[in-house]
């Protein structure tokens, strides 16, 4: 039996950190030509939001991801993740901020544990970095902590290889908290799950987010699990496509003055419609225009 699962809005907290691109732009060199994967991107996300990065395969999701995790710097642009600004920092900084701030969940369990060990040493082993902070240690969680709050208690001496789909990404979940951090960044993290596997890490994800303030940011492709989140931003052939709320989508004016449209919109207003903004009564109406020529 599935469970429907809904996302409250959460209010903004301290622990979490805020997110800022502006004009961030990726291109991937290739042989013989070049790949644009983002082309102008402006996102704020606040601090202890939760929102989902929507869209299909190849759009630009985790590429915008991966920026916004320090993995690689832009090839133009800027992104802010709380006071740091990763474009310019230096390496040093990068490896602090990944020890103790920002924590990536890769699409997979697979890529983000270590099979030959337990989930208690999993999550040992990922706070090593953090550990070597000496004002860390205090406020590291634990094990049993951390695998209490994902809804696994009792899982921490298992091997891997005993556990369902489910658990081993609620393990990951844990694994990826391990270091308290202030922006969690997941990559697909219900992708090859059944429903009742998938609500109870889409549950577990809004618990952190509510209960210890972390700002969370997750990718998906799934409009099944966008549609529970207070907030989507639609990635559309690498810009924003749109913005979602509470089920609603919304289209976003982008810093130069376009307005992409949403998809469903395109099947009325195909690529050379002619449109034009009319402000009547203080409210603004789009007319469409009979193409004379």
């Amino acid at each position: 039996m599935t469970t429907e699962l809904i996302l409250e809005p959460t209010a903004t907290t301290p622990h979490g950190l805020a997110v800022r691109t502006r004009g961030l732009v990726h291109v991937y060199r290739g042989e013989g030509r070049d790949v644009a994967a983002l082309a102008g991107i402006d996102l704020t996300v606040r601090a202890g939001e939760m929102i989902a990065l929507l869209g299909p395969s190849g759009a630009g999701k985790s590429t915008l991801l991966s920026l916004l995790a320090g993995l690689f710097r832009p090839t133009a642009g800027n992104v802010v993740v709380g006071e740091l600004d990763l474009t310019s920092a230096t390496q040093r900084k990068l490896d602090e901020m990944h020890a103790s701030d920002v924590s990536l969940m890769l699409q997979g369990a697979g890529r983000n544990l270590l099979p030959f060990l337990t989930p208690n040493q999993n999550i040992a082993f990922a706070q090593q970095a953090a550990r070597g902070d000496t004002g860390a240690e205090g406020r590291l969680p634990s094990a049993p902590t951390l695998l209490g709050m994902v809804g696994l208690p009792d899982v921490g001496d298992e091997p891997l290889s005993h556990l369902t789909p489910g658990q081993l990404q609620l393990v990951t979940l844990a694994v990826v908290l391990s270091i308290g951090p202030g922006l969690l960044l997941a990559d697909e993290p219900t992708s090859a799950l059944d429903h009742e596997a998938r609500d109870r890490v889409l549950a577990a994800l809004a618990k952190v987010n509510r209960e210890l303030g972390t700002t969370v940011v997750v990718v998906t492709h799934d409009r099944d699990v966008a549609r529970w989140m207070p907030r989507t931003v639609t990635i559309r052939d690498g810009r924003i496509g749109g913005e979602g709320r509470s089920g609603e989508e919304y289209a976003v004016v982008t810093a130069d003055g376009f307005l992409p449209l949403p998809a469903h919109a395109l099947e009325l207003l195909p690529p050379g419609t002619l449109v034009r903004l009319e402000l009547e009564d203080g409210e603004y109406h789009l007319r469409v225009e009979e193409d004379r020529t």
